[in-house]
């Protein structure tokens, strides 16, 4: 494994180190927070405590800081930011304005710098936002609005999230992910973002982004030319995995709720999945 992510991604022959990517975070925190816990609530040191501990649960091939649920957090510790976000009508101003604010900044900035040397290298440290459309949307919605989108807020977006990236420019990041709504958006509209993350040289991988969509280093999905397969619905429903090539890897969401003793034997079951 490396600090790159664009170095782990399976290759067609398969000699890459990337095999398993487990999103788990949402299981972690219930495990190790409680229902109602939020590891960004005190801070670099305390999220980095609760990181470690989460990672010591499940070990996954990539390492995951969810900068959506970040934000998250913070609007529901600053009530005052939604009256700021709805306080002008242009469509992706919510964003604008949320992605604008210092303090997340300065605890991502902390929170990577804090991950980074805990992980020395060894995995690469991997940021998760939602993709421009689906954060759009949800600021909207935030903000006390109806979600409205098209094409060129989502472009919008996508350079707002470019700006608020370079908060971490300097940082051992090794990749960055974006994650789809429902719908997926217009790929060819988040150039911004993409452009950005290729200067830092982070590989960008799209999760739930249309089939055929340019610009992703690695797409994961269900579709069966996606680089990814999401497994989730069959590793943990007990079904048959579907057998991958060289040039794939296995993705699986963890069930918030599901037992720990079920996890672990899904896990199992995913690893042994997978060619050594």
């Amino acid at each position: 494994m490396s600090q790159s992510l664009a170095e782990d991604l399976p290759g067609a022959s398969g000699t890459k180190a990337l095999r398993v990517w487990l999103e788990s975070s949402g299981y972690a925190r219930r495990l190790l927070l409680g229902e109602a816990g939020d590891p960004w609530a005190e801070g670099a040191a305390k999220y980095l405590s609760w990181f470690t501990q989460a990672r010591g649960l499940l070990r996954g091939d990539v390492a995951v800081v969810d900068v959506g649920d970040m934000f998250r957090s913070w609007r529901a510790r600053h009530p005052g930011l939604a009256a700021e976000m709805g306080a002008k009508k242009r469509v992706p101003y919510p964003l604008r304005r949320m992605l604008e604010e210092e303090g997340p900044r300065a605890l991502l900035d902390e929170v990577t710098v804090a991950v980074g040397a805990h992980l020395q290298g060894q995995v690469p440290l991997v940021l998760a936002m939602p993709a421009p459309g689906a954060w759009l949307a949800e600021a909207q919605i935030a903000a006390g609005r109806e979600a409205e989108v098209d094409a060129d807020a989502v472009e919008d977006a996508a350079m707002y999230m470019a700006d608020f990236i370079r908060c971490v420019a300097g940082r051992p990041v090794g990749g960055l992910l974006l994650e789809e709504g429902a719908e997926p958006g217009p790929a060819d509209r988040y150039a911004p973002i993409l452009n950005a993350a290729r200067h830092y040289r982070w590989a960008v991988v799209g999760r739930g982004a249309a089939p055929g969509q340019g610009g992703f280093d690695a797409v994961i999905g269900a579709d069966p030319a996606a680089t990814g397969c999401d497994v989730t619905a069959a590793l943990f429903a007990g079904e048959p995995l579907p057998e991958t090539g060289a040039g794939r890897f296995l993705f699986a969401e963890v069930p918030v709720a599901h037992a720990p003793e079920a996890v672990l034997e899904a896990v199992a079951r995913l690893r042994g999945t997978v060619p050594a």
